[in-house]
């Protein structure tokens, strides 16, 4: 795009200059550093339209919850994968002693996801009163 050009329908043809305090310039770039507009000119146009400005918010302490999030579901999944595994050997050998030898141990693998996913139920159940309640 080039320069006086706009991304709608009109052409901004006219320049505006004016002076703020320092203040205002200040708090003008916190606004832009959570924002994602590209420039303090887009900026000030959206403002003077009054156009909604997206301010984006970085909770720190997410990252914490999401990494617990990314093990768990590490975990389930390679119990998972375990779990395929043994159904396909307990589908390939038709004697009834290595069924039930696989069935067991594929019981044992579900059973200790299941410690996994109440685990993810109250993460999740936690980030939903927080982000709910705001």
């Amino acid at each position: 795009m080039r320069k006086g050009e706009s991304k709608g329908e009109e052409r901004l043809e006219h320049l505006v200059w004016t002076r703020i305090t320092d203040k205002k310039y200040q708090e003008l770039q916190t606004i832009l550093g959570k924002s994602k507009d590209e420039t303090l000119s887009g900026l000030v146009r959206k403002i003077i339209y009054r156009q909604p400005v997206k301010v984006y918010h970085h909770d720190e302490t997410i990252n914490i919850v999401m990494e617990e999030l990314a093990a768990l579901r590490t975990e389930i999944r390679a119990i998972g994968i375990n779990i395929n595994q043994v159904t396909r050997f307990f589908n390939t050998y038709p004697e009834p002693k290595r069924k039930e030898f696989y069935a067991k141990i594929a019981f044992s693998s579900y059973v200790s996801t299941e410690a996994k996913i109440e685990e993810l139920l109250d993460i999740i159940s936690k980030l939903a009163k927080k982000w709910l309640s705001e």
